[in-house]
């Protein structure tokens, strides 16, 4: 276990001597190449240490220390451009690049951002966040690079998980009928964030291993021997036996020359095979095996547990585990399925390889025949559902909100547009906190609002929560409850509470001249701000379809409506208000307050919220801007009015 050398301060201390002396990607290019395993070593130090601090991303990147090392050395970067798949694996990348000593900042307000990201380093090629880009992007800035007649490599670092997406394929389709100059490097660690499913995986991880090759090819040795016409033929059949099971063939076949597998922890290994790639033209593809979470015992023990981290015991490896309220919404969201797969043998649980991070590790145990990980592969999880709809099972896709964007084609086609029975859980709706603008779901309300048949949902705590995913899932027609990352405010789940009435919310408060219309998670604030202004609450619920008969009811007796959401304004829950108002002919003065016209950088989620003026000191200030009080309207407020 690594010694715990990081200061106070965050700054590399003395017994780090190395890495001190890295500031860019041109130092590491002075070592000697024997001192490769010992920087190794201390940048695994490092990265433990200052995780260990400010939680993220630990074990893809203790995985492709070696890796790393060897791409900056052996290629000049940044002229050389280097493109991250996802982006989990690049702390060790940002540590040799500029940024070691902003470690400590890491998903924090004003920090580092826990992926690659082209504002924050000339070393960072391409922003990332989502899986499978890598071979795209790459390809695009080698044609790029040929258009203008330059000369440069390009290198696309993608993981075996991560290569089961389509759009990788794709990538590799269109790359291996190009005249260009293009590296792909296959980080093959047998892990996604779950381990990977599918046959591509399975097919790198057998190799040579099939008992039919390795029968036929030792039994022909001895009996062929005195039949050499026979020994030809049969040693053909063994070479193309062999193309059908290495990995090799599938790459050579699309066009790319295959080297490998070598191994990613062998520093001497990974720099000579680096350099000889490097003189290679053409497409090539290196295949590189290695451990994810090497070097910190913990974290190759349960490389899931150490994907994303909170803070931890960088000596036990124990996780702090923050204080919450209760049962974070994902956990809601998995018991009820649980209990709801007791009930309906319908239930079939689908999820693209998110099995810990959506609440259904529990189900996967539990209903093992019923539960599927499609891997990296939000299209076809969608799709996969719409086709089990069709022959009388209730599909329940559980997939992050930034994540259904990837399946947007599906969803309208595949599932709204034969209304089809199938349940969207979106997780991680709204801001996300650390995780930042690429994995916030700031945009599933406006996308999906406008597809024909879909009921929207969105719960203002953990027992609406209940209700709603039993309200969408006895729905005969597609549904989507859409609930934030992390706690609620607290309030105690009824197992057995009943579904909601379809289209209707509920007035909490009644007051004067102003209303607010809240949905989902800003009713907590809401009721904060309503009390202060004497302002009648409602919590609308559904965003589709809108409570009509309680919007009108709330626009003839009061002055100003107002609609909160945390999604953004253009196109959301506030916009169907106004389109609603306008159907019916009715003229009140409204103000919407949501997500502004901009990506709201990693924070703290309350932090975010603030920035967002979408707190109860935002939203207050924003009111009384609005009815004329005195008071500064609070700067960071996103706000429409009409």
């Amino acid at each position: 276990m690594p010694d715990s050398t990081l200061s106070d301060s965050g700054l590399v201390p003395h017994r780090l001597p190395l890495l001190a002396s890295i500031d860019s990607p041109d130092d590491l290019r002075a070592l000697a190449e024997t001192q490769l395993p010992e920087l190794a070593r201390e940048l695994r130090t490092y990265l433990i240490d200052t995780v260990s601090r400010t939680g993220g991303h630990l074990a893809a990147g203790l995985g492709v220390v070696e890796l790393t090392i060897g791409l900056h050395y052996v290629f000049d970067t940044p002229e050389d451009r280097l493109v991250w798949d996802v982006g989990h694996q690049a702390y060790p990348h940002k540590i040799l690049t500029g940024r070691r000593d902003r470690m400590p900042t890491m998903r924090q307000q004003g920090g580092l951002s826990g992926f690659p990201k082209r504002s924050e380093s000339p070393y960072d090629t391409f922003g990332v966040g989502h899986s499978s880009t890598s071979i795209s992007a790459a390809l695009g800035m080698a044609l790029a690079a040929r258009q203008r007649g330059e000369r440069r490599q390009v290198i696309a670092i993608i993981g075996d998980g991560a290569l089961g997406a389509g759009m990788a394929f794709e990538a590799l389709n269109h790359a291996g009928s190009m005249d260009v100059d293009l590296t792909v490097i296959l980080n093959d660690n047998e892990m996604s964030i779950s381990p990977p499913v599918g046959a591509i995986s399975n097919h790198l991880a057998r190799l040579l291993s099939g008992k039919i090759y390795t029968s036929v090819r030792e039994g022909s040795k001895s009996a062929l021997r005195a039949m050499p016409q026979l020994r030809e033929l049969v040693g053909r059949w063994e070479e193309h036996m062999k193309g059908m099971v290495m990995p090799s063939t599938l790459f050579e076949e699309l066009g790319f020359n295959y080297i490998g597998p070598i191994d990613g922890h062998d520093m001497h290994s990974v720099i000579k095979t680096l350099r000889n790639v490097k003189d290679m033209p053409g497409q090539r593809l290196l295949h590189v095996v290695t451990k994810k979470g090497r070097g910190y015992e913990p974290a190759e023990g349960q490389p899931v547990a150490f994907h994303g981290v909170t803070p931890f015991d960088r000596h036990t490896g124990e996780l702090r585990k923050g204080k919450g309220k209760g049962p974070s919404y994902t956990q809601v969201f998995g018991d009820w399925l649980c209990d709801a797969a007791e009930r309906d043998v319908r239930l079939i649980g689908i999820t693209p390889a998110m099995c810990e991070g959506s609440g259904l590790s529990a189900f996967s145990r539990r209903f093992p025949d019923r539960y599927f990980d499609v891997g990296i592969a939000e299209q076809h999880a969608v799709t996969l559902a719409a086709g089990m709809a069709c022959e009388g099972l209730k599909p329940v896709v559980a997939i992050y909100s930034s994540f259904l964007q990837r399946a947007y084609d599906q969803l309208v086609h595949d599932v709204c547009l034969q209304n089809l029975d199938v349940t969207l859980a979106v997780d991680r709706a709204g801001l996300v906190g650390p995780d930042g603008a690429t994995h916030a779901g700031s945009f599933d309300l406006s996308f999906s609002r406008p597809l024909t048949n879909l009921l929207i949902l969105a719960p203002a705590d953990e027992n609406e929560c209940r209700r709603m995913l039993r309200t969408a899932y006895e729905y005969p027609g597609p549904a989507m409850v859409r609930y934030p990352r992390g706690t609620g405010p607290g309030v105690a789940v009824d197992r057995d509470a009943p579904a909601l009435p379809i289209g209707r919310g509920e007035l909490l408060r009644e007051g004067r001249e102003v209303a607010l219309l809240a949905f989902g998670s800003l009713v907590t604030p809401a009721r904060a701000v309503a009390e202060t202004f004497d302002a009648s609450l409602a919590n609308m619920r559904f965003v589709k379809p809108l409570d009509r008969d309680l919007i009108l009811r709330l626009a003839r007796t009061h002055g100003l409506l107002v609609t909160l959401e945390e999604n953004a304004i253009a196109g959301g829950a506030g916009s169907a208000v106004s389109e609603l108002l306008a159907a019916e002919g009715v003229s009140v003065r409204l103000l919407h307050l949501g997500l502004p016209d901009r990506y709201i950088e990693h924070a703290e989620h309350a932090q975010q919220l603030a920035e967002c003026g979408l707190d109860v000191a935002g939203i207050s200030a924003s009111l009384r801007a609005a009815l004329g009080q005195p008071g500064e309207r609070h700067p960071g407020a996103a706000a429409q009015g009409a």
